[in-house]
């Protein structure tokens, strides 16, 4: 496959990962005490990304025709008169061109892939009373990280006449290369709580304190570089996407005290038999919110292939807590449109939004017909308190509704259910 006649040709597509890849794991444990266990662990994993994603479509088997302004396909352009007709190309001699105005992904002749180290070092100890509580260091690193880099970028100021394949070859396109553009590190304390199922009630309390940091703005292997030009590539680093920086779920499962066996309205009576038998689960979560870049217009910056952020300009930059309208999130003033040809100063995904608060909880009751046959009654509501959950403010320096958040999404649901067993 050629690219314009760029020289990047995938004869073998490169894809095969190398039987001497080598990916150990290990792991120990110690027994301090009786009550007391010191445990760790390592292991190496090859990028697992599977090329096909990205290449399964490529040209020709979807065509992704690229139609930039001032021809547009809109009322007033060309589609009054109809989509232009795409060639269907031969393959007759196996190289297929792709047209310059034509999407296309490839990978480099040399593909080579990266990989992931993992390590955890725990300590977990008996509580009395049915508990255990442990508390550990969980880290991953990722080096050569993959993800897409723009071949056909321009320069700052450059415009579309500066894109490197267009003065090269007359290529305007989006191309892709499928290659290392980074890595990433993470860090985090990990905690949990547990009681196992004694007596009547069972409890698992997890909590997270963690940071992702990524050197391509990207948080795994499916995307690619918001800056392409390669002295601006240090740019891009930033805390990851999905990074929450606190995460608590609680999780419980109660056996209500009622009923034969139980503690109270132990008897046969008939108040007995619609008090017993039933149980309450719950799932109780609270997240920190997702990081966000603050952009701006790109006019300015006239540099296909690349993303422009916000100047910022204050110092510290206040944080709200608005919600709808009129009621910013964070303040706006602290950020300003970059009105010439140069990188804002504000970092990717340098503030975050609002944090989740939600509670599931379900209600099951066990009811027995026969010897053999039961019936259960469940009932299961999600966000059963109907807390709202936010989106991100709008983060596009100059536009309406700077700074404010003006969506949410997670309503309140209800589900029942019978189940026969036998």
């Amino acid at each position: 496959m050629e690219i314009g006649g760029v020289g990047i040709v995938p004869r073998d597509l490169g894809v095969r990962v190398s039987k001497t890849m080598f990916a150990p794991r290990g792991g120990l444990a110690f027994r301090v005490t009786e009550k007391f266990v010191i445990r760790a662990g390592y292991g190496l994993t090859n990028d697992p990304y599977a090329l096909a994603r990205p290449l399964r479509t490529n040209h020709p088997t979807l065509i992704e025709l690229d139609v930039r302004a001032p021809n547009g396909l809109a009322p007033a352009g060309r589609l009054a008169a109809g989509i232009p007709a795409i060639p269907i190309p031969p393959l007759g001699n196996g190289i297929v061109d792709i047209p310059s105005n034509v999407t296309a992904f490839t990978i480099p002749l040399n593909f080579e892939r990266g990989y992931v180290q993992s390590w955890n070092f725990t300590l977990e100890r008996e509580l009395g009373r049915g508990f255990k509580g442990e508390a550990g260091y969980v880290a991953t690193r990722q080096t050569r990280q993959l993800g897409f880099r723009e071949l056909n970028w321009a320069p700052v100021g450059g415009g579309s006449a500066g894109q490197q394949l267009f003065r090269q070859f007359g290529r305007t396109a989006n191309t892709q290369l499928v290659t290392p553009i980074g890595g990433t590190h993470y860090d985090s304390l990990q905690a949990r709580l547990q009681r196992r199922l004694s007596s009547w009630y069972t409890l698992d309390a997890g909590y997270t304190w963690s940071k992702s940091i990524t050197t391509s703005g990207q948080g795994n292997s499916d995307g690619g570089l918001a800056i392409n030009i390669p002295e601006y590539y240090h740019l891009n680093r930033s805390v990851s996407g999905f990074n929450r920086a606190h995460n608590l779920h609680i999780t419980n499962i109660t056996e209500l005290p009622f009923g034969k066996g139980r503690r109270w309205l132990s008897g046969r009576g008939p108040l007995a038999a619609i008090a017993g038998g039933w149980q309450v689960s719950n799932v109780v979560g609270f997240m920190s919110g997702q990081p966000f870049s603050l952009g701006s217009s790109s006019s300015s910056l006239n540099a296909p292939g690349n993303t422009q952020r916000a100047d910022q300009v204050k110092p510290r930059v206040e944080i709200l807590g608005g919600i709808g309208r009129g009621q910013p999130w964070f303040d706006p003033s602290a950020y300003a449109q970059v009105n010439d040809a140069r990188f804002g100063t504000a970092g990717f995904n340098s503030l975050r939004g609002p944090g989740v608060r939600d509670w599931d909880i379900g209600v099951h009751r066990l009811f027995r017909l026969t010897e053999r046959a039961t019936l259960q009654f469940r009932m299961e509501s999600f966000n059963f308190t109907n807390t709202p959950k936010f989106d991100n403010p709008r983060n596009t320096a100059g536009s309406s509704g700077f700074g404010e958040i003006q969506s949410s999404y997670g309503e309140r649901e209800f589900r029942f259910g019978l189940r026969l067993g036998f």
